[in-house]
């Protein structure tokens, strides 16, 4: 999977809204949010990201620094960070040693966890514009990889950062036009418990299901079509990214 080809058109889709919808305009899938905070964080995030990428393990946390608040200047600032991202990420070794939250410590992580970031943030920017999106957006196997991702990496850090797991049961995730499906075991104050599942027909106390599209945006707890049986407490008790 093209990781980095996914970061720049979706980075390009989400300034092109971004800009439609104008600096004031809210985002309503980030409470609190505006156009402009959103495109800070995302300037702000990728120029870190372009920082992690080249820094030893060893060497800690990158600094992260604050994008202008000007919007113009802001757009400006995203454009230097995001170039030197993509640069540095074509140039770096994929196996190249780089500090990392998930304890992979490989350049590899970036890319991947970069390109997911992009694409949830192009749908808050297209959401602000005020438009309803399609029913499908992502391909399948791009937003299977993005589920996978969020459950065995972004929930795996929200609980180490300190958010508990405060419900106790077993999660049916099931993306059924990618032919993947997740089982996901709850445990209150314990870390979660993540496997493929190869038959799907087994008895979960709650079941997120639908394509991959879907079920990728309901996880982000974007607007989505997918299809939610069973005990929704245990959905809502997934630590969220």
């Amino acid at each position: 999977m093209d990781y980095v080809a996914q970061i720049e058109t979706q980075a390009s889709l989400m300034r092109s809204a971004a800009i439609k919808a104008g600096a004031d305009a809210p985002v309503p899938s980030c409470p609190e949010w505006t156009v402009l905070k959103l495109v800070r964080h995302m300037a702000e995030v990728h120029t870190w990201a372009a920082r992690a990428v080249v820094t030893a393990p060893e060497d800690g946390r990158p600094e992260w620094v604050k994008a202008p608040r000007d919007f113009d200047e802001a757009l400006s600032w995203w454009d230097t960070g995001l170039s030197l991202l993509l640069e540095r990420l074509r140039e770096t070794p994929v196996d190249r040693p780089a500090w990392t939250f998930d304890h992979s410590f490989r350049a590899a992580f970036w890319s991947r966890r970069q390109a997911h970031e992009t694409s949830i943030h192009r749908l808050d920017a297209e959401l602000a514009i005020g438009h309803e999106l399609p029913a499908l957006v992502f391909d399948p196997e791009f937003a299977a990889d993005g589920i996978d991702e969020y459950l065995t990496v972004l929930v795996a850090r929200r609980i180490e950062l300190g958010t508990p797991v405060t419900a106790t049961g077993r999660i049916l995730v099931h993306a059924a036009d990618a032919g993947r499906a997740w089982d996901v075991t709850l445990a209150e104050g314990k870390p979660l418990v993540l496997s493929a599942v190869h038959d799907s027909a087994f008895d979960a106390d709650a079941t997120l299901a639908g394509g991959a599209d879907a079920v990728y945006r309901a996880v982000y707890a974007r607007p989505n079509h997918a299809i939610v049986s069973g005990d929704e407490s245990l959905l809502a008790a997934l630590p969220r990214p």
